[in-house]
């Protein structure tokens, strides 16, 4: 067991994550290993924000597939505005912030290039071996693949963080069946799927929903898929307009919208506190074992909270991820994936030597190496690929 070089916060709460009583890594590391004065958990976040994994996340479609503009957010953006408001929630709860934003960093590190049309693709192509989940990818690329030490696979993170990644979405009931990479890692490191995770967990999780509803808004209004008009369906969204209005008036409409954006992160961050605090107190929470035996979610919005983000996702599914261009641009995505998966799947010399000397020679690890080679790939090398096998794609994605 690693000892934290830093002593523990003065104001963690009783039912905190503690680095000092952890259940340490899959692989044992020297005691004199440690490089500088850090916890366990400021070591995961380090290791992640070095990682090629996370540094690769910059040129990964969060949206907006190909963004004609560089003020869009890509998943490396969206998982630095996550940390942020993991840290403020964190901090405000007396809760661990290096665990909370070493989850809130690594959370989306599995996604594949252009977002949810490549993880369709990949799931497709994968459907007789198993098929492709972007969370169990997460566990598998910090686990296995992501591999800077000449000691073990991975980056071997803390047994913390993999229970809170694997658990992004809550428990996973006993009897339910697991997505093939978690199933397989899971059997390496028993992660205790069924319990809650630890309230960190929760907050970034709870942060993930909170930056992408918000931030979407402002990307969509600034890419035009999106109108003033639109978002004023929303009722809550409409009166905030008008107050805006008559605290700042003349003020230019950009600025307005911006205020308009920070103002609902506000909002859902105080609401989710007040909730959290309310759940906590009730259910007479005490330690981190009340925690993983409590009968649901402690961190969460309230139910006129949770009613109002439930219509801004609903809205926003509506009228932004179904955008007709949105749809037209990811059939594009799905199409060069599911091509580059053929080719070196009909002809594994295609693949960089490094990764035809690891391709397994049997099904199902020979399709699931070729997906781990594709899913690591960045919307800008994914184009690349396809226009060394096939020629350029259509030119709605060459402006990546």
């Amino acid at each position: 067991m690693e000892t934290p070089c830093i002593p523990a916060s003065g104001n963690r709460a009783l039912y905190a994550a503690n680095p000092a009583l952890g259940r340490g890594r899959e692989f044992g590391e020297p005691q004199g290993g440690v490089r500088g004065p850090r916890s366990p958990y400021q070591r995961d976040r380090d290791r992640i924000v070095h990682s090629i994994a996370f540094r690769r996340l910059r040129h990964k479609t969060q949206v907006f597939v190909a963004p004609d503009g560089d003020h869009f957010r890509t998943r490396l953006t969206h998982s630095l505005e996550v940390a942020q408001i993991g840290r403020v929630l964190a901090r405000a709860l007396g809760l661990d912030e290096d665990l909370t934003e070493a989850l809130c960093l690594a959370h989306d590190i599995g996604h594949p290039p252009f977002g949810h049309a490549g993880e369709h693709a990949l799931d497709r192509v994968l459907e007789p071996h198993g098929g492709f989940d972007h969370n169990a990818n997460t566990l598998r690329v910090v686990m296995r693949l992501e591999s800077p030490y000449c000691t073990h696979d991975g980056l071997n993170l803390s047994w913390e963080v993999l229970e809170g990644l694997a658990k992004h979405n809550g428990p996973i009931a006993p009897g339910t069946a697991l997505p093939w990479a978690l199933d397989e890692l899971n059997a390496a490191w028993p992660l205790d799927l069924a319990t809650w995770p630890t309230l960190e967990a929760q907050v970034a999780a709870i942060a993930d929903d909170i930056a992408y509803d918000n931030h979407d808004i402002d990307d969509g209004l600034r890419a035009g898929f999106l109108t003033l008009e639109q978002l004023f369906e929303l009722d809550f969204l409409a009166e905030d307009w008008l107050r805006l209005q008559k605290v700042f008036p003349g003020a230019p409409q950009d600025r307005l919208q911006r205020e308009l954006v920070r103002g609902q992160i506000g909002r859902m961050v105080n609401d989710v506190l007040d909730e959290t605090r309310r759940r906590i107190a009730c259910a007479g929470i005490g330690t981190l074992a009340d925690v993983r035996h409590a009968d649901g979610a402690l961190v969460g919005f309230s139910p006129a909270g949770a009613a109002r983000e439930h219509r801004l996702k609903r809205f926003l599914h509506t009228n932004l991820y179904f955008h007709p261009s949105q749809e037209r641009t990811a059939q594009l995505a799905d199409d060069l994936l599911t091509r580059l998966f053929g080719a070196y799947k009909a002809d594994p010399l295609l693949l960089p030597p490094d990764w035809q000397a690891a391709l397994p020679a049997h099904e199902p690890g020979r399709s699931r190496r070729i997906a781990d080679y594709l899913s690591g790939m960045t919307d800008l090398y994914a184009i690349r690929c396809h226009t060394a096998l096939f020629g350029p794609p259509p030119e709605e994605l060459v402006n990546v």
